[in-house]
C-alpha cells in the first residue's frame, strides 16, 4: 500500500505546451515515474508543474493551435499546509470540491498570464505562495531552492536539529526587540530638535491655559453675565414696569383678576357652568401672583454693579485669548491641554527617558550577542555532520569521489549592529551572524566551488536528492512507517510533492539502482514524481506513467498510459533495449522489478 500524505497532487491536465496538444495525468501517493521516447513531451510535464504553481510563463512554449497553453491540477490539502493557506485562500473566495482545490494557469502566445484557484480568478502570486507549501521542483532547468543562500542556510539549521532551532527563535524574537528600541531610540534622537521645539509650544500653550484655568462653559456663561450687566437699567425697568402693572397699582391685574372671579361666582347660581370660568381665574391670578414675586425678586438680585461688569469684561478676553488660539470654545481649549498632556508624554526626550532606552537598547544588544554566538557555534558543529552524511549519500548516486563542504562564513559588519564573536567583529541579521554556503568538491584535488558554479545540471539534481535522503534519514522511524502503514504529513521540511526532472542523468548500473531506491524512500513521507529515462529507476515505481506521440507529433489524451504488470515490464524492456517484446529484455525488466519488490519492507 502507498503512502498518504497531507497535500497530494491528484490529477494533472496539460493542453498546448510544448508537444502535449491535451494530455490528463492521474496522480496519485508514492512514488510515480514518467517515462517515454525522447522528445515525447516528458520534460512538458515538469514545465507544467512549474506553470501551475506560479512558474514563469514562456509564451515560446505555447502552441500556435489553439494559441493558448492551459493547466489544470487537482490539489489535496490537508493538515499544516491547509492551515497555512487558510486565510490567504479564503481571502480570495477559493472554493473547495470534495476536500480538494481546482488550481488552473493559463498563458496565451503573448506571453500573457491568468489563474484560478477554486473557481475564483487570483493572481498568479497565489500560485506562487501554494507552490512554496506544495511543490519542490528538482531538475537541470529549474531555479533549484538550494542554489538561494537563504534556502542553503535554512537547510544547515533544519538538520541541525529542534533545540538549535529553538535557539535559533529565541535570537530572533531577541533581535526584532532589539531593532525596535533602536529605532525608538535613533528615532528620537534625529528629531530631538523638532521635537523639542515642539515640547516648548506645547507647554506654553499649557501654562497659558493653566494661568486662565477657563471652567467647562465658563465662555458661554460670562456672555450672559456681560450681556444682563451691560443692559441693567433697561431690565431694570422692563421688570419694574411689569411688576408694577401685575400688583402694586390702584387696578393691577391681581386685583382685576380677583374681582372677575368674584363676579363669576356670584352668577353661578344661575349658570353653573359660569364656575369652570372662576376656578380657572383663580388658577390664573395665582400664577400672576408667582410671576410678580419673582419679578420682586429679580429687581432685588439685578447687579448693575460698573466694577463687576468690567471684570467680566476683562475674564471674557482672556477666556477669548484662548479660543482664537487653541479652540472655538472653552470646552474645546480644555480637551486640547488634555491631547497636549497625552502628547508631551510621547514626545519626553528627557535625559531619563533616553537614558532608559539606551540601558534596555544595551541590555538586548548583550542578549542578542549571546543567542547569535551560540547559534553560531551550533551551526559550526552541525555544518561537518551535514556534509559528511550528504557527501555519504552522494557516493551511492553516481559521485564516488566527490565531495559537499558547508561554509559557515561571518556576516559582514554593516550598517546594522555589529558584535564581536570569537575576537572577530561581525555583522547581525534576522537569522544570526552568519553567511552558509554550500560547496562541490566533484573530485579530490578539485577546488570547492559555490554549488551554482561548481555543479553541472546533472550533478545538481543528485545533490538535491542526497540532501532531501539525508532529511529523509532525520525523520526517524515515526515518520518512516513501513508500507502497509500510512503515515500523515509532509515531509521534514514542510513540502509534500518533490519533482525529480532527470536526476538520474549520467547515472547507470549500480547507480541508476541507488537513485531508484533513494527516489522510493523518499515517498514514504512525500508525493514524489521522477521523470526518467532509465529503467533501474522505474522499477523502484508505485505507478509509472508513459508518455507517447502520435503519428502527427503530438501528445494527445490517449498518449498518456498508465502501465502495470506486462505493459509495465514491456516499457523497462524498451528502456533497457529499445525493443519492448524482446523475450531477454522483459525478463530482465521483471527481475528489475521484482529486485525493488523484494526491498520494499526495507524502504
Amino acid at each position: 500500500m502507498c503512502t498518504r500524505v497531507a497535500l497530494v497532487l491528484e490529477e494533472l491536465r496539460i493542453s498546448g505546451l510544448g508537444v502535449i496538444a491535451d494530455a490528463t495525468l492521474p496522480l496519485a501517493p508514492g512514488f510515480t515515474v514518467i517515462t517515454g521516447e525522447t522528445g515525447a513531451g516528458k520534460t512538458m510535464v515538469v514545465a507544467g508543474l512549474g506553470l501551475l504553481f506560479g512558474g514563469r510563463a514562456d509564451a515560446a512554449r505555447v502552441r500556435a493551435e489553439p494559441g493558448r497553453a492551459t493547466v489544470e491540477g487537482r490539489l489535496r490539502l490537508g493538515g499544516a499546509a491547509r492551515e497555512a493557506l487558510r486565510a490567504r485562500l479564503d481571502d480570495a473566495g477559493a472554493e473547495w470540491h470534495d476536500g480538494a482545490l481546482l488550481l488552473t494557469r493559463m498563458v496565451n502566445a503573448e506571453g500573457r498570464s491568468r489563474a484560478h484557484v477554486g473557481g475564483r480568478a487570483v493572481p498568479v502570486a497565489l500560485l506562487g505562495e501554494i507552490g512554496e507549501h506544495a511543490l519542490a521542483v528538482h531538475g537541470q532547468s529549474e531555479q533549484l531552492r538550494l542554489l538561494r543562500p537563504a534556502e542553503q542556510r535554512a537547510a544547515l539549521d533544519r538538520y541541525a536539529g529542534p533545540p538549535h532551532e529553538k535557539r535559533l527563535e529565541a535570537y530572533r524574537e531577541a533581535y526584532a526587540a532589539w531593532c525596535r528600541v533602536s529605532a525608538e531610540l535613533i528615532r528620537r534622537r534625529r528629531d530631538a530638535v523638532e521635537r523639542g521645539q515642539e515640547v516648548a509650544l506645547l507647554r506654553l500653550g499649557l501654562d497659558e491655559i493653566g494661568r486662565v484655568d477657563p471652567r467647562p462653559g465658563e465662555d458661554e456663561e460670562l456672555k450672559v453675565e456681560a450681556r444682563r450687566l451691560e443692559h441693567a437699567e433697561a431690565l431694570r425697568s422692563a421688570a419694574a414696569d411689569a411688576y408694577e402693572a401685575l400688583a402694586a397699582g390702584e387696578a393691577d391685574a391681581i386685583t382685576l383678576l380677583g374681582t372677575a372671579r368674584h363676579m363669576l361666582e356670584a352668577a353661578t347660581d344661575v349658570d353653573a357652568g359660569l364656575g369652570g370660568l372662576a376656578a380657572r381665574l383663580d388658577e390664573a391670578a395665582a400664577l400672576t401672583a408667582d410671576v410678580s414675586a419673582e419679578l420682586r425678586a429679580y429687581l432685588d438680585a439685578l447687579d448693575a454693579d460698573p466694577d463687576r461688569l468690567a471684570a467680566v469684561h476683562e475674564r471674557r478676553a482672556a477666556v477669548r485669548a484662548l479660543t482664537l488660539r487653541y479652540a472655538d470654545s472653552a470646552d474645546g481649549v480644555l480637551a486640547w491641554a488634555e491631547r497636549a498632556r497625552a502628547r508631551l508624554v510621547d514626545l519626553d526626550t528627557s535625559h531619563e527617558a533616553l537614558a532608559h532606552l539606551e540601558t534596555e537598547r544595551a541590555a538586548l544588544e548583550a542578549e542578542v550577542a549571546g543567542l547569535a554566538a551560540e547559534v553560531s557555534a551550533a551551526r559550526l558543529e552541525a555544518a561537518d555532520r551535514f556534509a559528511s552524511a550528504v557527501t555519504a549519500e552522494l557516493a551511492g548516486l553516481a559521485m564516488p569521489h566527490a565531495g559537499i563542504e558547508v561554509a559557515v562564513m561571518p556576516h559582514p559588519p554593516a550598517d546594522g549592529l555589529r558584535v564581536v564573536i570569537g575576537g572577530v567583529e561581525v555583522g547581525l541579521g534576522p537569522e544570526g551572524a552568519d553567511d552558509v554556503e554550500l560547496r562541490l568538491r566533484p573530485h579530490p584535488g578539485a577546488p570547492s566551488l559555490p554549488l551554482q558554479k561548481g555543479a553541472s545540471g546533472g550533478e545538481l539534481s543528485r545533490v538535491m536528492l542526497a540532501v532531501e535522503v539525508v532529511f529523509y534519514a532525520m525523520a526517524g522511524p515515526e515518520r518512516r512507517a513501513p508500507r502497509e502503514r500510512p503515515s500523515h504529513g509532509a515531509g521534514p521540511d514542510g513540502l509534500s510533492t518533490l519533482v525529480f526532472d532527470e536526476v538520474d542523468a549520467g547515472v547507470g548500473g549500480q547507480a541508476a539502482i541507488e537513485v531508484g531506491r533513494r527516489l522510493a524512500r523518499l515517498a514514504h513521507t512525500r508525493q514524489v514524481l521522477a521523470v526518467t529515462h532509465l529503467p533501474q529507476v522505474a522499477a523502484f515505481a508505485d505507478h509509472h506513467l508513459v508518455v507517447e506521440k502520435d503519428a502527427t507529433g503530438a501528445v494527445t489524451e490517449s498518449g498518456v498510459r498508465v502501465v502495470r504488470d506486462i505493459d509495465r515490464a514491456r516499457e523497462l524492456a524498451r528502456m533497457l533495449a529499445g525493443r519492448p517484446d524482446s523475450d531477454l529484455g522483459i525478463a530482465h525488466a521483471e527481475e528489475l522489478i521484482a529486485l525493488a519488490q523484494s526491498e520494499s519492507h526495507l524502504r
